[in-house]
């Protein structure tokens, strides 16, 4: 299919994607598979670069779907789990997946996300649909009742194009093309942060029974992560609150390598580092939707919320709901009646997976949250629960429910202690240093 370059007639299609990342390229790669007309409108082009290179062992049975599993393990970095380092104590704990209550997925892969994206993108194409690269859609009209809708974009060489899909998904990612134009967008008050990040060589890698792992350095007002990629590469980022960057001044790599040098842990593995690139910087890192769809539409991935990524749940969670936004446009091109009842409930399961996963997000700055996971119990399988969400499975089964009910009795439990005992001094070092 060739898309009109005079902008004097519109394309029609089943399904119009905004965006072609994960989520906006598995949702093309599946619809086109069953026979749907698609065009995907991407504003950049692959490969490109981006961060959130871990994925979780439950993105692998969305990849053995797509039937891309063996490309993956081709050139992945394979991941038994992850570790937690304190930089108070400068002890590190491992959260192996394979000690996950379901044990269906063990372990997952670290991925170069300009090879992992492109690969999804030209995936779609290869199922069969239309990718438009270098396109920026302008504006979005949803079809009404069924009705077609109506989409513009920029091509390339600055000429308008025009769509008139039967439906719209919207993958845009954090440009949140929809939510932002809807004023629909709310960012989290309680998890106000943002990131420094890049890639690396001459990082110190684990080895032995840490090899692959993904390193989660629990530091001051924030955390790093360090991801392993092929060729000695290491993705090194730090998040933090707005205490750690209220009153900074300097480049985004000064403030980087600031935070690097006040951390005993972090320091001691990047003292040989040598940066790959400029350091990078983004802001606004956790924030949703007020609604994931309306008529003719639905909000996919990151074009519907994000959450901060110290659990590496962004890629999983945007492929999953990816695959909830097909059966939902499958639906409403059926019939809008059952597409509308499809929406509603989609909408609900994405909720319900990321406050699954957010409840940890939003605490893994409290001195109460980082002394269990530096201390791991086990009774009435918390750690197992633990992991099992580490490792994406966000399902909310009753198995996995339990364990972290008792979990989240723990936390309630410690800090009512904590603040019972607050004139009095403790013996664990997360709990006394965070009092300071």
């Amino acid at each position: 299919m060739t898309p009109p370059t005079d902008g004097s007639s519109a394309q029609e299609c089943d399904v119009l994607v905004i965006g072609g990342g994960p989520a906006g390229s598995t949702a093309a790669a599946l619809l086109a598979g069953q026979g749907r007309r698609v065009i995907v409108v991407e504003k950049d082009s692959h490969p490109r670069f981006h961060i959130g290179e871990s994925l979780l062992a439950w993105n692998l049975p969305i990849l053995e779907r797509l039937g891309l599993m063996d490309r993956v393990r081709a050139f992945g970095v394979f991941k038994p789990g992850a570790e937690f380092v304190s930089d108070v104590t400068g002890r590190s704990v491992a959260f192996p997946f394979a000690y996950g209550i379901d044990k269906s997925y063990t372990n997952s892969y670290q991925v170069v996300r300009s090879e992992f994206d492109e690969m999804l993108f030209r995936h779609a194409g290869r199922e069969g649909a239309t990718l438009l690269e270098n396109t920026r859609v302008t504006s979005v009209e949803p079809g009404q009742d069924g009705a077609r809708g109506h989409v513009e974009a920029v091509g390339p060489d600055g000429i308008k194009q025009a769509f008139a899909p039967r439906f719209i998904l919207d993958a845009s990612g954090r440009d949140t093309f929809l939510a932002s134009r809807a004023g629909n967008k709310t960012s989290n008050k309680y998890n106000s942060t943002a990131a420094l990040f890049g890639h690396f060589s001459g990082v110190e890698f684990r080895d032995g029974d840490r090899e692959g792992y993904i390193s989660i350095h629990l530091v001051d007002n924030g955390w790093f992560w360090m991801i392993p990629l092929p060729d000695g590469l290491m993705s090194v980022g730090f998040v933090g609150d707005r205490v750690a960057f209220e009153g900074r001044k300097g480049s985004p790599a000064d403030l980087f390598w600031s935070k690097v040098r006040a951390s005993p842990s972090v320091s001691a593995r990047m003292r040989n580092a040598t940066p790959l690139r400029d350091i990078m910087a983004t802001g606004n890192y956790s924030y949703h939707a007020g609604q994931s769809w309306g008529e003719g539409y639905y909000m996919i991935g990151d074009a519907f919320g994000f959450l901060d990524p110290v659990f590496s749940s962004g890629v999983l969670l945007a492929m999953s709901s990816a695959e909830r936004g097909v059966s939902v446009a499958d639906a409403w091109l059926k019939s809008p009646k059952a597409g509308r009842r499809a929406a509603h409930r989609a909408e609900q399961e994405t909720r319900a997976a990321m406050k699954r996963v957010a409840w940890l997000i939003y605490r893994i700055n409290t001195p109460v949250i980082r002394h269990l996971f530096m201390n791991p119990r086990n009774a009435f399988r918390m750690r197992d629960g633990v992991i099992s969400l580490l490792a994406g499975d966000f399902r909310g089964k009753l198995r996995t429910r339990l364990p972290m009910a008792v979990f989240k009795a723990a936390y309630y439990l410690v800090s009512a202690k904590l603040w019972l005992e607050r004139d009095r001094p403790q013996s664990c070092p997360e709990l006394e240093r965070g009092r300071r």
